[in-house]
């Protein structure tokens, strides 16, 4: 089924003198059957209760009990206020339907088939340092090593130093690196990305794959299946095992009615024979190195590792490709060398995701303590704005302490009501002193946190209920680190592109204040 897909043509405009027509995938009939079962049985169990509550005698009072315990269970249970309160709206406002939609979409955990291996793949691991590492890093900065150890220990990683650190601001920097890295690998390359997408990027990626791949180097890649719904064919894990690539889609979707839709796996990792290793925002699709305009200038980084802290990325991708395959292959090499990098700083790679594999909510913990432990200044790149009462409340004591709060947004959204919700904690944020700035030359998907000229940390994380509740994600937490010089000196080059928002830029018609209520109410679920 997945070989049939609906194409479409797009024109394509890279720069004032070059535009391109191309053929793409619209959607994948596969995607489009698998969305139509999810909305069928959706349909169907809300009827059948209805039905039954109207002809089987007394069976709207089981109805009624049930409508009951769902609400009671709803503000019993352990998520967050901002998060109970759409779903109690839902339950009480529509009837039956409303507690149908949540015991189907409002469990957040992962189904038993992605958790049946978790315990087999973390025993694929390593030595660390971590008590080590952490009594040397108490002897320096007490409350650093505070959060280092809780970073740890809620996601399952470890503290590295060892490890040589290189910050690009832009993907474009990113991308001609990755391209020589990637050409000296000898043993095995993994490659775990949201988006991938046919282009420039890709393809100059693939045919090095492709050739890697004929030469005996292992090659594994990870796409999500929603992801690149609108980006690759539905059959393309097909495609690339025919060049000797062993591919697989990332939770692929098959129209169940649940969590399938959430739980999407947003990393964004390359490992290279386990001593390099590459994150950040960039996605494998042309815009992110700006080869393709879509929201005019795309603003995003990337990092790579080099050294001991790489085998942690490569437990996440193991983590990620074990829980998507049938059978796990057997190990064709040595996974996790001992490999180290003379290098100043600690470094934390670290996964984040829904629970039973997190309990936690790791990239909110690491954003939080930054912010409770800042000092100077905090200064946050982010595309999306969607905070819950505690961030919120995080970032507003900061500034309300006397630290320096810079957040930067896109100027140009690439969602209307994204940037609705976003512009709805403006004026709280600025009543605390926090300083809002909009990227004047696009788009910025970067996800870049820094504070005190000390601790940073990049990766795939947003300032958004979606990317720090629902997604699995990836970070990497710095102490002290060679390349936050380089960071710090990228902020200062962003604020100077941006504008600073005050009530005089921000619109605050009644309308669009209403819009931005509404909308904020139901954020946790979008």
């Amino acid at each position: 089924m997945g070989v049939y897909v609906l194409k479409k043509k797009i024109r394509i405009r890279y720069d004032a003198n070059r535009v391109e027509e191309r053929e793409v995938n619209y959607i994948p009939v596969r995607y489009i059957l698998a969305l139509l079962l999810a909305v069928l049985e959706t349909v169907a169990v809300i009827t059948i209760l209805i039905l039954f509550g109207k002809y089987v005698p007394y069976f709207y009072l089981a109805m009624w009990a049930t409508e009951i315990g769902c609400v009671i269970h709803i503000i019993a249970c352990d998520e967050a206020p901002d998060y109970k309160i759409p779903w109690l709206l839902t339950v009480l406002i529509v009837p039956v339907a409303g507690f149908m939609l949540y015991f189907l979409f409002g469990n957040r955990k992962l189904q038993h088939k992605f958790i049946r291996r978790l315990d087999a793949m973390r025993k694929q691991t390593y030595n660390a340092r971590t008590e080590e590492l952490a009594e040397k890093l108490t002897a320096e900065k007490t409350t650093i090593a505070t959060d280092a150890r809780m970073l740890c220990k809620i996601a399952d990683t470890n503290l590295f130093t060892n490890t040589s650190q290189t910050y690009f601001p832009l993907g474009e920097d990113m991308h001609k690196q990755m391209l020589i890295d990637l050409a000296t690998a000898e043993k095995f390359i993994f490659m775990d990305y949201f988006i991938i997408e046919e282009g420039i990027f890709w393809n100059s990626i693939l045919e090095i794959l492709k050739a890697k791949a004929a030469a005996g180097v292992e090659v594994r890649v990870i796409y999500d299946d929603i992801g690149c719904m609108m980006t690759l064919p539905g059959n393309y894990d097909k495609i690339l095992r025919g060049f000797g690539i062993d591919a697989v889609p990332f939770s692929k979707l098959k129209g169940n009615a649940d969590s399938e839709f959430n739980n999407r796996s947003h990393r964004k990792i390359t490992v290279i024979d386990g001593k390099i290793g590459y994150t950040g925002g960039v996605n494998i699709a042309d815009e992110y190195i700006n080869e393709k305009v879509v929201y005019g200038h795309w603003k995003d980084v990337g990092l790579r590792l080099e050294g001991e802290a790489v085998r942690e990325l490569t437990k996440l991708f193991l983590v990620d490709y074990g829980i998507n395959v049938r059978k796990l292959p057997e190990n064709k090499h040595d996974y996790f060398p001992e490999y180290s990098v003379p290098a100043e700083g600690y470094v934390i790679p670290f996964g984040d995701g829904p629970k039973p594999i997190y309990d936690r909510r790791v990239g909110k913990s690491v954003i939080e303590n930054m912010l409770n432990h800042a000092t100077r200044y905090f200064y946050a790149m982010t595309p999306y704005l969607i905070l819950d009462e505690a961030l919120c409340q995080a970032v507003e004591n900061a500034a309300l302490r006397g630290v320096q709060v810079k957040l930067i947004l896109p100027s140009i959204p690439d969602k209307w009501i994204v940037k609705e919700l976003a512009c709805s904690h403006y004026e709280r944020l600025m009543k605390a002193g926090v300083e809002i700035y909009e990227y004047t030359p696009g788009f910025v998907h970067a996800k870049v946190y820094l504070a005190d000229d000390e601790t940073a940390m990049v990766g795939t994380i947003n300032m958004d209920h979606r990317s720090l509740v629902h997604n699995f994600e990836n970070g990497v937490w710095m102490h002290r680190c060679d390349c936050i010089e380089s960071i710090k000196a990228d902020f200062a080059d962003t604020f100077a592109k941006s504008i600073r928002i005050d009530e005089s830029k921000a619109n605050w018609h009644w309308m669009r204040r209403f819009i931005r209520s509404v909308a904020k109410v139901f954020a946790p679920l979008m």
